[in-house]
C-alpha cells in the first residue's frame, strides 16, 4: 500500500510525508531542519476552505513523471529540467500556485501538450531546497483537481486555459458511505500494522484525518498501484466510487501481504545476496502448496502412470525416460515446458503394440459387408482373403487397396463396413487439396505451434495401431509445391515394405504401421502420383445397372430414409415403378447419391402428410412422386430410332458413369475444310482430323471419288455443346459418320461403337469399357463395337452386366465400316 519510507516526521499532531519521483526517495525528515515549516494533516474545515478557493483561469502546468498528485496531500519532488527549475523559481517568489499533470510516456525527455493527461491537480509550493548535489528538491501540497482546456504557451514553460474538474456536491451522510470510510480506515491500518516496512506513525496519521475526501486521497496517494490506474483515480469524479475502486485496491493488497506472511513464516531464514534465488524458488514451492501441489510434479507424475501401461519397446522407453528427465530440470513458467510437455503427452498417448482382435468369423464378415453395400464383390473377396490368411498364418502386413470409380458408389462408406466386419476401429482422412507435406509427416518440434502429422494424429484419435484407416480422394492430392510433396510423403506410409518404420519429423521416432489396414479412394487414377500408384492394389468400382440401383435403393436407400425422418415402413410404400422414374428421369449417374436425395425429398413429403393429416395412399402414386420431384431432369438415354446417313453412335466415359454419344457429320461443296464443333477438347478435335485425313488418303478404297472428297467440306458435330467433351474414344464413330456421308449409306441405329483410329486405319484400345457397355445397355442397343485388344476387359465383367449384347471386336477401321454400314 504504502511505499517503503513510509510517512515522515511526526510533531505536534503534524506529519510530513514522503513520495518517488523520477526514481528519487526523499525523506522531508532529510531536507527540512528541526525548525522547519510543518504542515498540518488536512481536516474537514481546511478542505471547505479549499474547495471555496477559486484557482486562476491560467496556470503554469509542472508535467511529473512516474507521480500523481491528489488534493491535501504534500509531497516532495525533484525538478531537474531545465524548464521546470524556472517554473520554480519563477512561482515560488510570486502566487506559489502551480498545475501538477502527469506525462502520459515517462520516457519523454521534453513534453508536449499532447504528451500530458488532461486532468491535474492545483498545488502550493510550500519550500524550496536546494540540494548538495546541485539538484532542486520543492515541497508541494494538492489543492484542487483541474482539466486542462488549452496550453497556451510552452515557452520558457507550458501555461494553460484550466476550468475546474471537482463536482458540486453535497457530502454523502448515508450510512453506507460512512461503513464505505471506515472499511478504508480500518483495512489501512491492518496493512501497516502487518506490513513491517510500513512506520507505526502511518497509524497516526490515517487514524487523525477526519475527512472523508482526504483519507481517500491520502490512501490513493500511497497505494502500490501503476501510475495509469492512479490517474484512473484522479479522474473518477464521484468521491463514493473511487473510495470503493481504493477499497478493493486495498483488500487485494491485504491478501497478498497474508498470503506473503505466510510464506514468509514457513520459509524461516535469513537471507542474503547468496541465498536469494533459494528464497524466491521455496516462495514459489510454498505457493504452488497453497494451489494444491507444483503443477510439474502432477504432470511428470500424470506421465509415469501413464507409461507404466504401455507396451512399447526399450527403445521408445529410453527416449521416454530422457525427454521426462528433460522436463523435470525445466522451469514450469518457462516457454519450452509447454512444447516439452506437449511432446510427452503425445508420446504416452500413442498406443504402441496395442492392436484390436480380428473377427475371424468369414461368414460373419461377409454378413456384414452385404448388409452395408450391394454389389462390390471385387473389394468384399479381397477382404475375406485376408481374413483367411490371417487365420492361417496368424500375422500378415495389412493390404493397402485403393478402390476407384465415379462418386456415389460407396467407396468411403465401405471403409467402415470393413473395420466392422474385421472389428477393427475406423479412421478416416480426407487428402482432397492437401499441399502441405507436414500434414502427413509433422512438424520438427522446435517449431512454434509444431504439431505431429494428421497419419500419428488419426492412430492416436483410434486408441489402436490395427485400425481401418480410408485415405478418402487420393488422387486431389496437390503435387509438388512450396510447402513440400504431400503425395511423395504418402510413398513411405503406403509401401508395405517401408511403413514398419514410419518416420514423424514431431515424434523423431519410428512407428509401425504396418499392421494398419489403408484403404485409400479415388474418382480418377491418371491425377494420382505413379509411383503411389505402384504401391497400392487398384480395384475398379463402377457404376450399377439399374436393376443393382433399384436393388440398392429397396434394401439401403429406402429403410435408411425412412428411419431418418420417423416415419413407419408401412406408411410409405414405394413401387418399383417410382423408383425406375427416379433413376431414369432425375438422376444421371454412376452411384446411387442422388438417388437417395430423391427418396428423401418423398419421404419428407409423407413425413409432412402424416403429421398434417392429410389422407395419402401407402403406397405412393407415380403421379404424386412426379409431383413431388417436379419436372423430369433428363431425358431417358435411347438409340435412334431410324437408321440415318452421318449420325454414329458413340459411348463415352464420364465420371458418374457411361454415356452414350451421336457424332453427326454433314459435307456441303468446298475445298476440303473440316469444322468441328460441340465443345471438344484437343484429343477429340485430332481424333476427327485423323479420320478425315485417313478418309482422304484412302477414299479410292472405300469406294468414294478423291476429286469429290478433295472438293467437299466436311463439318463434324457432337451435341450437347455445353458439356465439354475430350477424348481419343470417338475416332472409330468420327470416321464412321464421315464415310456414310460421302457413301450416302445409313448407319445402323442398333450399333454403337468406341476406339481410337490411327492414319494406318488400326483400331486401339480405350479404358471405361464397363462404363460404356451399361450405358448401351441403359439405351437398348444390343450390338456394340469394341477393339480387339479391350476383348479381355469385357471377360472380366460379370455375365450379369453384358447379357444381352453382342460384341464385335475389331483391329482394323474397314472393319467397323463393313459392320456399321452393312
Amino acid at each position: 500500500m504504502y511505499h517503503s519510507s513510509g510517512p515522515g516526521n511526526r510533531q505536534n499532531g503534524r506529519l510530513l510525508m514522503d513520495m518517488n519521483h523520477d526514481n528519487a526517495r526523499i525523506i522531508l525528515g532529510d531536507v527540512l531542519n528541526d525548525d522547519a515549516e510543518m504542515i498540518p494533516l488536512l481536516s474537514s474545515e481546511d478542505e471547505e476552505r479549499m474547495n471555496r478557493e477559486k484557482l486562476p483561469p491560467t496556470l503554469p502546468i509542472l508535467p511529473l513523471r512516474n507521480m500523481i498528485l491528489f488534493p491535501g496531500v504534500v509531497v516532495p519532488i525533484t525538478v531537474g529540467r531545465d524548464k521546470s527549475i524556472r517554473l520554480i523559481r519563477d512561482f515560488s517568489r510570486k502566487s506559489k500556485i502551480i498545475g501538477v499533470v502527469a506525462q502520459k510516456d515517462p520516457d519523454i525527455e521534453e513534453p508536449m501538450p499532447q504528451d500530458l493527461h488532461r486532468v491535474g491537480t492545483a498545488a502550493v509550493i510550500i519550500k524550496t531546497l536546494q540540494m548538495p548535489d546541485g539538484s532542486t528538491t520543492v515541497i508541494i501540497q494538492g489543492k484542487k483537481r483541474f482539466e486542462i482546456e488549452e496550453v497556451v504557451q510552452t515557452e520558457p514553460y507550458m501555461f494553460a486555459r484550466i476550468r475546474k474538474f471537482e463536482r458540486a456536491s453535497r457530502p454523502d451522510k448515508s450510512e453506507e458511505f460512512k461503513a464505505l470510510i471506515d472499511s478504508l480506515r480500518d483495512i489501512s491500518l491492518e496493512i501497516i500494522e502487518k506490513s513491517p516496512q510500513i512506520p507505526s506513525e502511518a497509524s497516526f496519521a490515517i487514524k487523525n484525518i477526519d475527512s472523508p475526501a482526504f483519507l481517500v486521497n491520502f490512501v490513493s496517494s500511497n497505494l502500490s498501484i501503476p501510475v495509469e490506474e492512479k490517474q484512473m483515480l484522479l479522474e473518477t469524479p464521484d468521491l463514493r466510487e473511487r473510495a470503493a475502486i481504493v477499497l478493493k485496491k486495498l483488500t487485494e493488497e491485504l491478501q497478498l501481504l497474508e498470503l506473503k506472511n505466510q510464506i514468509q513464516s514457513k520459509v524461516k531464514t535469513d537471507i542474503d545476496k547468496q541465498q536469494r534465488d533459494y528464497f524466491l524458488s521455496q516462495q514459489l514451492k510454498t505457493i504452488q502448496e497453497e494451489l494444491g501441489g507444483s503443477p510439474g510434479e502432477q504432470d511428470i507424475r500424470s506421465l509415469r502412470e501413464k507409461a507404466a501401461k504401455k507396451h512399447w519397446n526399450e527403445a521408445v522407453a529410453e527416449v521416454f525416460e530422457r525427454e521426462i528427465q528433460k522436463l523435470q530440470r525445466m522451469n514450469v513458467q518457462a516457454a519450452d515446458y509447454a512444447v516439452q510437455l506437449n511432446y510427452l503427452e503425445f508420446l504416452t498417448e500413442l498406443p504402441w503394440n496395442e492392436y484390436t482382435e480380428d473377427r475371424f468369423d468369414l461368414a460373419g464378415a461377409i454378413k456384414v459387408l452385404n448388409e452395408d453395400h450391394f454389389g462390390l464383390d471385387k473389394v468384399k473377396e479381397r477382404i475375406i482373403e485376408y481374413l483367411a490368411v490371417i487365420r492361417l498364418k496368424g500375422d500378415m502386413k495389412s493390404p493397402i487397396l485403393c478402390l476407384v470409380g465415379p462418386p456415389g458408389v460407396g467407396k468411403t462408406s465401405l471403409g467402415k463396413s470393413v473395420a466392422r466386419a474385421l472389428g477393427r476401429k475406423y479412421v478416416r482422412m480426407s487428402l482432397g487439396g492437401l499441399r502441405d507435406e507436414a500434414e502427413i509427416r509433422g512438424h520438427r518440434k522446435t517449431y512454434i505451434g509444431a504439431l505431429p502429422g494428421r497419419i500419428l494424429q488419426s492412430i492416436k484419435k483410434s486408441k489402436s495401431s490395427n485400425p481401418v484407416f480410408v485415405l478418402d480422394e487420393i488422387d486431389k492430392v496437390s503435387g509438388n509445391n512450396v510447402n513440400g510433396d504431400p503425395s511423395s510423403a504418402l510413398l513411405e506410409v503406403l509401401d508395405p515394405e517401408q511403413n514398419t518404420a514410419f518416420y514423424d519429423n514431431y515424434l523423431e521416432m519410428e512407428y509401425d504401421l504396418s499392421k494398419v489396414m489403408f484403404i485409400a479412394t479415388a474418382n480418377n487414377l491418371t491425377t494420382i502420383h505413379p509411383a503411389l500408384r505402384d504401391r497400392m492394389e487398384v480395384i475398379d468400382l463402377s457404376g450399377y445397372l439399374m436393376e443393382e440401383k433399384v436393388d440398392i435403393a429397396r434394401i439401403h436407400l429406402i429403410p435408411k430414409q425412412l428411419s431418418e425422418h420417423g416415419v413407419k415402413p408401412a406408411a410409405c410404400r414405394f413401387s418399383d415403378e417410382v423408383i425406375r422414374l427416379m433413376i431414369e428421369d432425375y438422376t444421371r449417374e454412376a452411384g446411387v447419391r442422388l438417388l437417395e436425395k430423391c427418396i428423401a425429398r418423398i419421404v419428407r413429403s409423407r413425413a409432412r402428410d402424416i403429421v398434417a393429416g392429410t389422407p395419402f395412399k401407402k403406397k405412393i402414386p407415380l403421379k404424386d412422386a412426379v409431383r413431388i420431384l417436379g419436372v423430369p431432369l433428363y431425358q431417358k438415354e435411347s438409340r435412334l430410332r431410324d437408321r440415318l446417313s452421318g449420325v454414329a453412335t458413340g459411348l463415352a466415359w464420364t465420371p458418374t458413369g457411361g454415356e452414350i454419344l451421336f457424332i453427326e457429320a454433314t459435307a456441303s461443296k468446298g475445298k476440303g475444310v473440316l469444322t468441328l464443333t460441340g465443345n471438344l477438347g484437343d484429343v477429340m478435335k485430332e481424333s476427327a482430323t485423323l479420320a478425315f485425313e485417313y478418309l482422304k488418303s484412302n477414299a479410292g478404297d472405300l469406294g468414294i471419288d478423291p476429286q469429290i472428297v478433295a472438293d467437299s467440306n466436311v463439318h463434324v458435330h457432337v451435341p450437347e455443346g455445353a458439356t465439354p467433351k475430350d477424348g481419343p474414344s470417338a475416332g472409330v464413330a468420327m470416321l464412321t459418320a464421315i464415310t456414310s456421308v460421302f457413301l450416302h449409306k445409313p448407319i445402323r441405329n442398333d450399333l454403337a461403337m468406341t476406339g481410337e483410329i490411327t492414319l494406318r486405319g488400326k483400331v486401339l484400345p480405350v479404358g471405361g469399357i464397363k462404363e460404356k457397355i451399361l450405358a448401351a445397355k441403359r439405351a437398348k442397343i444390343p450390338f456394340v463395337i469394341l477393339p480387339e485388344a479391350n476383348r479381355k476387359d469385357v471377360e472380366e465383367i460379370q455375365p450379369l452386366y453384358v447379357e444381352g449384347i453382342t460384341f464385335h471386336y475389331v483391329d482394323k477401321m474397314k472393319e467397323v465400316l463393313d459392320l456399321s454400314l452393312s
